[in-house]
């Protein structure tokens, strides 16, 4: 798997975790675009989309929360959610309405990697399934 081709998107509002998020994910080789709220981050989403999305529960305007529930109904994008909120109430909603997985702050910016990579391998490997599925339901018979 190439790293360089995939792309992250971050969305917080706390510019030294949105820009060391960046750097430990740029130091991993991903190509990786952070941005202060929700709403900018959708903005690009909806024009370029990413391969995995980390998003803060708490920006101000578009919470993280509003943002995942938008991503989803046209992606099916891996999301991470991120919040300095540390109740089962949050980390409930995040995965029902679609969040991958959830990390409470102050969060290690290598666990947040090595999700990141654990992810991106599981969803080669299923796309790597579903193409070798394809293939041996087309062959002729």
């Amino acid at each position: 798997m190439d790293q360089n081709s995939k792309l992250v998107y971050i969305a917080d509002d706390e510019a030294n975790i949105r820009e060391a998020l960046k750097t430990f994910l740029e130091n991993a080789n991903y190509t990786v675009m952070a941005f202060e709220n929700g709403e900018a981050l959708l903005d690009e989403f909806n024009t370029n989309p990413a391969d995995l999305v980390i998003l803060d529960v708490m920006m101000p305007g578009t919470n993280g929360f509003a943002v995942c529930k938008e991503i989803r109904r046209i992606s099916h994008v891996p999301i991470f959610m991120v919040t300095a909120r540390d109740s089962d109430l949050d980390y409930q909603t995040a995965l029902d309405i679609g969040a991958d997985d959830f990390f409470t702050k102050p969060v290690s910016p290598m666990t947040i990697i090595m999700k990141v990579k654990a992810m991106f391998r599981r969803v080669e490997l299923e796309r790597n399934a579903v193409l070798q599925n394809l293939e041996i339901n087309n062959e002729p018979s």
